[in-house]
């Protein structure tokens, strides 16, 4: 506790009465990393601003990143403000700080709960008819392939899947070889949830937009993973969270909608604030139409803490410096995978060998345990790992951030050889 009160104290937050963190968020003061101290001593330092449990290593962020104190904070701060005093106001100004994180206008952004339900948006407001083509992969999430699946199944358009290769120009040109007249949206993930697989989502979108169709990216991985630029990404849309890799609250996520493509994407459903004006005192009752932003997308009410919490996050990374925590990532993820390779006569990598297409996750299997098994054995040793049951890989997946440390990868290396 005392290691961690100093590091806590020199990001600038007081402490107080033990409770679940032991910490008291009402003395808030602008958090600052000391950029000064050494490479090691300073990734301690952002270590020491998350309250994850020492007595455990967090290997999962792929499925939920932590949130660190600030963020903590931020929610603390507003939910009291809005208890206290009744008004929860509206996320207008969340939203445009989002939007400047993720470098597109607040005009195409819609805020969401989740990546989710922005892959619905994106599934049922395109429009499509039967026999009409889109474009996935066998490695898809639930997230992305669910949505998807019923648009077929209530709709009767056709789904192609591909089986992902192990660069990107491989990627690309069986991205290509797949289109054909009918084909009218590639409807894929950025980074494979399965094996940490990136694809080269801008030179595919600029293919896409030369023919024609429409780009749909699962980004649940994008955002907070890479120094992330939407606008010259070139996607149409990009659905993504803030729980994962931006190390925000859970419930908050987002869709890009390319400005251009507004009238492109129907909005479905829709509620106070989606609309340009409407009467029901006259008969028939009257709908305008559609506000002239992606807010269309998003409706009601919504938590003024948690979008703030968001906000706070993105104030982290920025902090922090965007680039250097990719290049942190990239790292983390370099020496846990050529650590794996190491033990090539006891696992098989299947996460690409090519930098490019790979930078936060990496996925490995046993050629002599079942993954199950040797999760468990990895688990009772301390760590928490994903099993991968996506496109049937029975595999185990490791997904590293900057909270994490080299000695943590290397312990865990030790573990896997004596397994």
């Amino acid at each position: 506790m005392n290691a961690r009160r100093t590091f806590l104290q020199k990001l600038g937050f007081g402490i107080a009465l033990p409770g679940i963190l032991g910490m008291d968020f009402k003395s808030h003061q602008k958090f600052r990393i000391d950029h000064s101290l050494l490479e090691n001593e300073f990734w301690q330092l952002v270590r020491s601003s998350f309250p994850l449990s020492k007595n455990r290593v967090y290997f999962n962020n792929g499925t939920f990143g932590p949130a660190p104190f600030p963020v903590l904070q931020k929610l603390e701060e507003v939910n009291l403000n809005v208890s206290t005093t009744g008004e929860y106001g509206n996320s207008d100004q969340e939203r445009k700080e989002l939007a400047n994180f993720l470098r597109i206008s607040s005009e195409e952004l819609s805020l969401t709960h989740n990546t989710t339900e922005g892959i619905n948006i994106m599934a049922w407001g395109l429009p499509l008819k039967a026999g009409d083509e889109v474009i996935l992969t066998s490695h898809d999430h639930a997230g992305n392939a669910l949505p998807w699946l019923n648009r077929a199944k209530l709709h009767g358009i056709t789904l192609k899947t591909f089986e992902p290769k192990n660069t990107q120009a491989e990627n690309f040109d069986l991205i290509k070889s797949l289109c054909t007249a009918k084909t009218k949206v590639i409807a894929i993930p950025h980074v494979t949830c399965t094996t940490g697989l990136v694809f080269p989502i801008q030179e595919i979108s600029e293919f896409a937009r030369q023919k024609g169709i429409f780009t749909a990216i699962d980004g649940a991985h994008g955002a907070g993973t890479f120094d992330l630029n939407l606008e010259e990404l070139g996607c149409d849309f990009y659905a993504g969270c803030f729980h994962k890799w931006v190390l925000g609250p859970s419930g908050t996520g987002f869709l890009y909608v390319r400005k251009d493509m507004l009238d492109q994407l129907q909005a479905i459903q829709i509620g106070g604030y989606s609309d340009s004006g409407w009467d029901m005192t006259i008969n028939p009752p009257t709908l305008n139409g559609y506000v002239e932003t992606a807010h269309r997308y998003d409706y009601g009410t919504q938590s003024k803490a948690l979008f703030a919490g968001v906000v706070a996050a993105t104030k982290f990374h920025e902090e922090i410096g965007r680039q250097k925590i990719q290049n942190r990532i990239q790292e983390l993820s370099d020496r846990l995978y050529e650590g794996i390779k190491e033990l090539s006569k006891t696992y098989d990598l299947l996460t690409p060998e090519e930098s490019e297409s790979r930078i936060s996750m990496v996925t490995f299997r046993s050629k002599n345990m079942d993954s199950k098994e040797l999760a468990d054995a990895i688990n009772r040793e301390g760590f928490r790992v994903r099993l991968i049951h996506e496109a049937k890989l029975n595999a185990i997946r490791i997904s590293t951030h900057i909270y994490n440390q080299e000695d943590e990868i290397d312990r865990f290396l030790e573990v896997i050889q004596e397994s």
